[in-house]
């Protein structure tokens, strides 16, 4: 199993993406755009996961104990190495802590925390490929001015399955871990 750990979005933020993928996209362009349903706001990606690891993972996830925490998506923007489009998530002190102690918990399973800082955020597309760039530049171009977006407050995280595929990555929800108050 390829595994990660992430906050479902909104309704109203995903009407509010799907608007403006709708508007961004065009035919031919290089990209490729990631559907509705597999929006999310990761919080730690796992990567391939063996049976004992996954019931480790899902013991120690059911531990981790929070409040709502509340979203706030920020600008549109690019991974230009990476050759992604996103919409930007403010790290919030609410936010990190809750990525930190999802990270605490899967370390004892064996998982390795990244060590590159957090960056949360919605991946909306992707190039596909060598050459593929000036569908990125295009697509920045489009942008004449930065969306306004609903905040939500998170109620739950969830465990998602990926699998790869030739048209993108789909993702299955394993498990949901929803917050308690504390």
């Amino acid at each position: 199993m390829r595994l990660f750990v992430a906050i479902p979005l909104a309704s109203a933020v995903i009407d509010e993406l799907r608007g403006i993928s709708a508007r961004l996209q065009t035919n031919g362009d290089g990209l490729r755009w990631s559907q509705p349903e597999s929006w999310h706001v990761t919080l730690q990606f796992l990567g391939n996961t063996g049976p004992e690891q996954y019931d480790c993972t899902v013991s120690r996830l059911r531990e981790v104990r929070f409040r709502p925490v509340p979203v706030v998506l920020e600008e549109l923007g690019f991974f230009d190495r990476a050759g992604v489009f996103f919409a930007g998530v403010k790290l919030t002190p609410e936010l990190l802590l809750l990525q930190n102690r999802v990270t605490e918990a899967t370390e004892v399973c064996g998982f390795i925390p990244e060590t590159r800082p957090y960056q949360p955020h919605i991946t909306l597309a992707r190039w596909k490929g060598n050459g593929q760039r000036q569908g990125l530049e295009r697509l920045r171009a489009k942008i004449a001015r930065q969306p306004q977006f609903t905040r939500f407050v998170a109620e739950e995280f969830l465990l998602f399955e990926s699998f790869l595929g030739p048209g993108g990555s789909r993702y299955e929800v394993r498990e949901r871990f929803s917050f308690d108050g504390r």
